[in-house]
């Protein structure tokens, strides 16, 4: 860390524009971490069942603030779990009445939960057609799912055989190409901005596809898209620190318990909500950028969103932190995605403007 940089910050609170809070018991013991530290999250809506209707949204909702921590104030924001069947005047309703405020397309089979996706993205041209008349964004988990394509690659041969074709089919449709992590994806974003924004993981920031298989394997790195080769984590840090307006934070917080990332199939997905922040701190910090976090965490994307930004603050302090291993639910646990860099810093209380 460049020894001028300071030892203290205060920004506006940050905003996560894409987390997994789960259900139930693992909601409740994940959704004080992200509240902790974050005043607003995309939710991802890929449950058991997924939220494909409106009425599944409002119900989910109540359930995040029926969990939160007295005194904690947080505004979950839904999105709506795009399928080959859904209807275009149920997604149009739903945004009206401010039920979500976004719909995601999951690939089918691209990751967690995403069995019951869009098997191919001409099956939704009419919901698309509505989403771009009323305004309405589209998140994009942007890979393919074609097997002969090297998993290494299909973020990439996303770009060209889909993305590209699908922003020239709907050029009023606001997207957001999510946890990117390749210098293509960060090289597309820039070059179709303002009609497409894409959030960056504090650990595709943070470890490269050799982290995976440091000493052997880590299965608690596995992450969908997978983590990629030591350029492209140096682009994504070139991109997130920029201060460009298409570049936001989205953590992709995903909590798995340990006997599952852990088994013979282990499953896709980094827990990082309680090191959040900190881990963002120290990556912009090492780019000598700290004087634009506040750019990635708090501004460019309320601005993407059409929504304003938060007037409460929080502080960053660079000293030494306690950083919970892993969080408890019932007799299971989740492990906590800590690195020795994210233990650098301390994450203050929420000021209210």
């Amino acid at each position: 860390m460049n020894s001028s940089a300071p030892n203290r910050l205060v920004i506006r609170q940050p905003d996560d524009w894409h987390v997994h809070l789960r259900d139930g018991e693992v909601m409740a013991a994940v959704l004080p971490h992200t509240a902790a530290q974050f005043a607003r999250a995309i939710v991802m809506p890929n449950l058991k069942p997924p939220v494909t209707r409106a009425t599944d949204a409002e119900a989910y909702r109540q359930r995040i603030l029926a969990a939160l921590p007295k005194g904690v104030r947080f505004e979950p924001l839904m999105t709506a779990y795009l399928t080959d069947a859904t209807d275009p005047a149920d997604i149009a309703d739903g945004f009206k009445r401010k039920v979500w405020v976004a719909a995601k397309l999951y690939p089918a089979g691209a990751t967690t939960n995403s069995q019951h996706g869009v098997t191919d993205i001409a099956r939704i041209t009419s919901v698309l057609a509505m989403m771009e008349k009323i305004g309405m964004p589209l998140l994009l988990h942007g890979e393919v799912t074609d097997h002969s394509i090297d998993i290494f690659d299909r973020e990439t041969v996303f770009l060209e055989r889909i993305l590209g074709k699908l922003l020239k089919d709907f050029p009023g449709l606001k997207v957001v190409l999510e946890h990117i992590t390749t210098a293509e994806a960060a090289d597309f974003v820039r070059s179709h901005a303002p009609q497409i924004g894409a959030t960056i993981t504090p650990h595709h920031l943070m470890i490269n596809r050799s982290s995976i298989f440091e000493g052997g394997v880590r299965p608690h790195l596995y992450c969908l898209p997978i983590a990629k080769r030591e350029h492209h984590r140096l682009a994504l840090r070139k991109a997130a620190t920029s201060g460009d307006a298409c570049f936001f934070l989205g953590t992709d917080t995903a909590p798995h318990f340990v006997h599952l990332k852990e088994a013979a199939c282990g499953c896709a997905g980094i827990f990082n909500a309680p090191t959040a922040m900190q881990s963002y701190a120290q990556v912009f910090a090492e780019e000598n950028a700290l004087d634009r976090l506040e750019a990635f965490a708090s501004l460019n994307g309320p601005r993407f969103y059409g929504l304003p930004v938060n007037e409460a603050r929080i502080s960053l302090e660079r000293r030494g932190t306690a950083v919970p291993d892993s969080v408890s639910v019932g007799t299971d646990s989740i492990l906590v995605f800590a690195t020795e860099a994210a233990k650098q810093w301390t994450v203050g209380e929420v000021v209210p403007a």
